[in-house]
């Protein structure tokens, strides 16, 4: 099969196009034909050694966590699927090398759901690490009916589907973008400000007697902004602030659920739920991909067309 690795950590230009090994799929998972995965800042982290304090990364790695496509084998226990099935997956293992940047990928069944039909391949492979890291986040701080919550980096992969997610709960949403996305963040049921100085006297003047509750997808400062204009300066949780627990909120680090994900997908279903596509390149491009994404510029999600 092809495949994206690389042999050592680094920048994009290490990563190779080359012919991999089909993966082994153990009893409890399945082989996955991809159709499309997409890319999140993680993957570029994984691959530039950020995070090898933390997880055991190993060589050659394939990187990627999202896939979407279509059940090729099964595992001798692996029950919940069957030849044929259309999966989504944020498929983390507990150890870093054969990732999802692959034309087949071998999936623990504890990662995937049914791919909804209401969203396409690009979509579906773009829904689950982001769709699930602004899941439970939001559920983390106990977003719900009439709350209004404060979304950070609200046009993002990660941001853009909390604020969907927010609104499907029933909450109010102010979202912080810059402005050449507040019309995007309108369409997406959200009220839009621009982040920079000022933001707390900005927020407080869409929600005078504060808000309920606050989520941060993008670092710099956010969770002190947040609990200066927090109801309960508890109720804020983050992805990027490492002090965030110290000051009493919450840090989420997103982890695999395909029942969280079947939620995700039964919004989805629903319309309630919209993955915007950013860019979508072919796998052999995942270096562009990556640089793409470590601008941070990207409105929606970097996708990787597969087969």
């Amino acid at each position: 099969m092809k495949a994206i690795i690389t042999n050592s950590y680094g920048s994009p230009d290490q990563l190779v196009f080359s012919d991999q090994p089909t993966p082994k799929v153990g009893p409890d998972s399945v082989l996955i034909r991809a159709k499309a995965a997409s890319v999140n800042p993680v993957d570029w982290k994984i691959t530039a050694g950020y995070l090898d304090p933390i997880m055991n990364v190993h060589f050659p790695l394939i990187p990627g966590w999202d896939v979407a496509g279509v059940v090729e084998a099964v595992g001798a226990d692996a029950t919940e699927f069957t030849v044929g099935d259309e999966v989504m997956g944020y498929v983390r293992k507990d150890e870093v090398q054969h990732g999802t940047f692959a034309e087949l990928v071998a999936a623990p069944v504890r990662t995937l759901a049914p791919k909804p039909a209401e969203l396409d391949w690009r979509q579906a492979a773009g829904l689950p690490l982001a769709g699930l890291t602004a899941y439970q986040s939001l559920k983390r701080v106990g977003v719900g009916r009439s709350d209004t919550v404060l979304v950070h980096a609200a046009a993002g992969g990660v941001g853009s589907l909390a604020v969907q997610i927010a609104v499907a709960l029933g909450a109010r949403v102010i979202g912080t973008a810059g402005e050449r996305n507040h019309d995007f963040l309108r369409s997406l049921g959200a009220q839009p400000v621009t982040y920079g100085d000022g933001l707390a006297d900005r927020v407080r003047a869409l929600a005078p007697e504060g808000v309920d509750a606050a989520v941060d997808y993008v670092g710099g400062g956010m969770v002190d902004v947040s609990q200066q204009v927090l109801k309960d300066r508890s109720r804020v949780a983050s992805i990027t602030d490492g002090e965030v627990t110290a000051k009493g909120g919450h840090m989420v680090w997103v982890r695999p659920s395909g029942a969280d994900l079947t939620a995700l997908g039964d919004l989805a279903a629903a319309g309630q739920l919209t993955v915007h596509i950013d860019t979508a390149l072919p796998l052999a491009e995942t270096a562009e991909a990556f640089r793409r994404s470590q601008e941070g510029h990207t409105r929606g999600k970097i996708i990787l067309d597969i087969s």
